[in-house]
């Protein structure tokens, strides 16, 4: 048996292990697209022959997985297409690795805060444990992390983390992931695009219980039309594919997200990243002269705490400026301003200046 057929048994084992028992004889739904077939005239859908709108094949339900978008992102990304898959947004995908692997009322997963809502929320939804773990006081992963996490079988790490813009470096993520075999390691890259050093996507195919989640919500300027991608071990993906809804990503969506993923967009991407970042570091700047306490801003945010956070709260509120406060206890006094463009940035610098000098 070769390396690499040892390998995807191996592979193949461990999603096998961690999958919910009733996927392993699930037979995913079969929808038109997956079908397929060849003719010229359709009717396997119930779908409309006629076309309303002034985009074509509207009328006509989408790919599952659209092979252009999933080509598109393989080129950037630099992961092999059949470790990819696409959805609406990077949070369809947190519900679709909870749903696949954890069984309700007797798994659990564990993330580390303060860190993005959405993983405990989603595992609490589907009635699934969540071992709330702390970053440590500079916002690291526990040193003791495999004894702490427990049983868990999805381990999420925002990275960079949302809200705090802290980053881990690389290394400590890699041991990470070969301290816990057993479990799936998510890491949510949403904001890597700021700090494209940080990825540990090259590390998909090194490690089957590597899970990387990525979004064209933030630099990408995509939020609106929900397109996120999930990066794993083809049998991983696999068994994510028998719970996917029929027709994640709608036509609209996709043809929007392989524009954005052409050399064009990704140029396009990557000087406003260079715009967003340089208005970031005025604002940092600013809010550190104006006596606030200033994370490092590796996303496109910066969270700032205040002394007298009220004080801050009101002049936002009076001028139309809505910033994100928390109520998380180690970020009580703290508002995280996300990165604009120049004239907000300007305007935003002018108005705490009064207040806060």
């Amino acid at each position: 048996m070769s390396e690499n057929e040892t390998e995807s048994l191996r592979t193949g084992k461990l999603a096998q292990r961690l999958a919910r028992p009733e996927l392993l004889s699930l037979e995913p739904y079969q929808s038109a697209r997956r079908i397929g077939g060849q003719g010229d005239i359709w009717i396997n859908a119930n779908e409309s022959p006629f076309n309303n709108a002034a985009l074509a094949g509207i009328n006509r339900y989408p790919e599952c997985q659209p092979p252009e978008l999933i080509s598109a992102y393989s080129d950037y990304s630099g992961v092999a297409k059949e470790c990819i898959i696409t959805g609406c947004g990077a949070d369809e995908a947190i519900e679709l690795l909870i749903r696949t692997f954890c069984v309700p009322g007797k798994d659990s997963i564990a993330c580390f805060g303060p860190t993005y809502g959405m993983y405990a929320i989603s595992a609490k939804t589907f009635n699934v444990g969540v071992n709330a773990l702390s970053l440590s006081a500079d916002y690291q992963l526990p040193q003791d992390i495999a004894s702490r996490v427990g049983n868990a079988k999805l381990v999420f790490i925002c990275n960079p983390n949302n809200p705090t813009g802290t980053v881990i470096d690389k290394a400590s993520i890699e041991r990470v992931i070969t301290q816990l075999p057993d479990a799936l390691v998510v890491v949510d890259e949403a904001y890597i695009e700021f700090c494209p050093d940080y990825s540990v996507a090259d590390l998909i195919d090194k490690y089957d219980n590597l899970v990387v989640l990525r979004t064209l919500s933030k630099a990408f300027a995509l939020a609106g039309a929900r397109c996120g991608f999930m990066l794993a071990s083809p049998s991983i993906c696999e068994m994510v594919m028998r719970v996917i809804a029929p027709y994640p990503v709608p036509l609209p969506v996709s043809l929007l997200a392989t524009s954005a993923l052409s050399e064009q967009g990704i140029n396009t991407m990557t000087e406003q990243v260079t715009r967003l970042k340089a208005c970031g570091t005025r604002l940092s700047d600013a809010l550190q002269g104006y006596g606030a306490k200033v994370l490092p801003a590796n996303g496109n945010f910066v969270l700032a705490q205040f002394d007298d956070i009220s004080a801050i709260q009101e002049i936002l509120l009076s001028n139309g400026i809505v910033a994100r406060a928390y109520s998380d206890p180690r970020l009580a006094t703290c508002i995280r301003f996300s990165f604009s463009n120049k004239d907000e940035t300007d305007f935003l610098i002018k108005l705490l200046a009064p207040v806060t000098a």
